[in-house]
């Protein structure tokens, strides 16, 4: 039987805020353990939550950015159970009146696009971490760090609209990109601070009725959301195949042997008593803010990828690697183009030599770069290329010396006799010497192998050490080998 999965993505992003959701303590990551902590995010008897305003704004302007309908009235609510890891005993989270509802993030495969939904975006605290190995005693005891308690997300579910472990792992992937561009989460999946929890389904093709869901919890990477995937939508058919029955349970990912194990039967909604929150107003917002929050928002990732080859007649391929990302090629991009560059050479720059120079630094974004050679610089550079006073090959050793020195193009042209070889007579010259020297490729090339013209203007290119002028090189070489036949 041929089955189809099913895919839906619970995605928990932490918002870029200084402090916690309900409480003064700091966010910051990599502090020792239980330092981050008060009273508040501790559950301690008495203490009161205190929204903080920044999470509202940062959730909203995520909401919006995911096309969803921000709700004027939400309501928190007390999401009850017990793990050692919530010192409440509760989480506070947003159910029946979350924050915002019914968005959707188009999703390009194959060439071909399409919207999945967003079902909502909800406020809600984070737990805290449980740590089962790195102590002497870990075999029989576990440790708790509460530095996370209390730090502010929202988690974000998609309709159940995705078909494979591929299209998932591009959603995740699209999404974060789009957070990244709203500038709502750092994207830091190492740090836990974007994660996903995957729910999973199969049935006969063509069915509409689902199948019986798995959930495999806390998975921080696109590839193991999608290794993840595979295991369990296999697992799930050969089960069904066998005549099995799959449960409805909570899976944990083991990223050493590759495989999902059963970490909990999987809790319906009313099994976690969920109730308003008592110690919280219902959070109101005015229809006018909402609509100045829409009008405040950036350029997305897709709306830049449509621009970039609308303005400037990019490939769907230039455009999407220089719009999408935080590396911030599309802003030096658009700036060469600006300096005076042709949007083709610029972006052929963009992904191959400052790309190259950025992975060859260990770099993730441009601003290290741009210190080093501003767009007006590297737009001079071009200009040299264009106008023919240096050759593309001693262009990049040019850039090289840029980046190094901080100089200008011109002035390392002029200074290290970088200039190009126009002079018809010393090529000449130079060019009859090489078919001397090359008697087999010119035989080729008379013979009908016009291949190997590419190879003799290599051996002129060398002897010039790059500078002679490319296309007068071609011109003498044609020529020369013309007048044997």
């Amino acid at each position: 039987m041929q089955y189809e999965p099913v895919i839906g993505l619970e995605i928990h992003a932490q918002l870029l805020t200084q402090t916690k959701i309900f409480c003064g303590c700091s966010t910051r990551f990599g502090l020792p353990p239980n330092v981050n902590v008060c009273p508040v995010c501790l559950g301690f008897p008495g203490a009161l939550p205190v929204l903080n305003r920044r999470v509202v704004e940062l959730a909203v302007r995520a909401a919006l950015g995911l096309g969803c309908t921000v709700q004027t009235t939400s309501i928190f609510a007390r999401k009850n159970y017990f793990y050692p890891d919530l010192p409440k005993g509760y989480q506070i989270s947003q159910y029946e009146s979350p924050l915002a509802t019914s968005g959707s993030v188009e999703l390009v495969v194959d060439g071909v696009s399409r919207n999945v939904g967003i079902t909502r975006v909800h406020l809600e605290e984070d737990a805290g971490k449980s740590l089962h190995e790195g102590f002497s005693d870990s075999e029989q005891k576990s440790y708790v760090d509460f530095n996370r308690t209390g730090v502010p997300l929202i988690e974000i579910v998609t309709e159940p609209e995705l078909r494979s472990s591929s299209e998932a792992a591009m959603f995740f992937e699209s999404l974060r990109e789009i957070l990244l561009a709203l500038e709502v989460n750092n994207g830091n999946m190492e740090e836990g601070s974007l994660r996903c929890d995957a729910n999973v389904s199969i049935r006969p093709a063509g069915q509409i009725t689902l199948g019986t869901k798995t959930e495999v919890k806390n998975l921080n990477s696109f590839r193991y959301l999608q290794k993840s995937l595979d295991y369990e939508i296999q697992r799930q058919v050969t089960l069904l195949d066998e005549g099995g029955v799959v449960k409805q349970e909570t899976r944990l990912w083991d990223t050493v042997i590759g495989r999902t194990a059963s970490m909990r039967s999987k809790e319906d909604a009313h099994d976690y008593r969920y109730f308003p929150e008592p110690d919280l107003s219902p959070l109101r917002l005015e229809r006018s803010w909402i609509d100045q929050q829409s009008r405040e928002l950036p350029e997305l990732p897709e709306q830049r990828c449509q621009r970039l080859m609308t303005q400037y007649g990019l490939s769907f391929y230039d455009a999407s690697a220089l719009g999408r990302g935080r590396w911030g090629g599309g802003d030096y991009f658009e700036k060469l183009v600006a300096s005076g560059a042709k949007p083709k050479v610029a972006a052929n720059w963009m992904l191959g030599d400052v790309k190259r120079k950025m992975n060859e630094l260990g770099n993730q974004d441009l601003k290290n770069f741009v210190q080093r050679i501003p767009p007006l610089q590297l737009a001079g550079l071009l200009k040299l290329v264009e106008s023919g006073s240096i050759s593309g090959s001693i262009a990049k050793e040019v850039f090289e010396k840029m980046y190094s020195t901080k100089r200008l193009a011109s002035d390392i042209v002029r200074d290290e006799g970088f200039g190009q070889i126009d002079d018809r007579p010393e090529l000449l010259g130079i060019v009859r010497e090489i078919l001397k020297n090359h008697p087999g490729p010119v035989a080729q090339y008379r013979g009908g192998k016009k291949a190997t013209l590419g190879f003799l203007v290599g051996q002129v290119m060398k002897v010039t050490g790059g500078k002679a002028n490319p296309k007068l090189v071609n011109e003498l070489l044609r020529g020369a080998l013309e007048e044997k036949t």
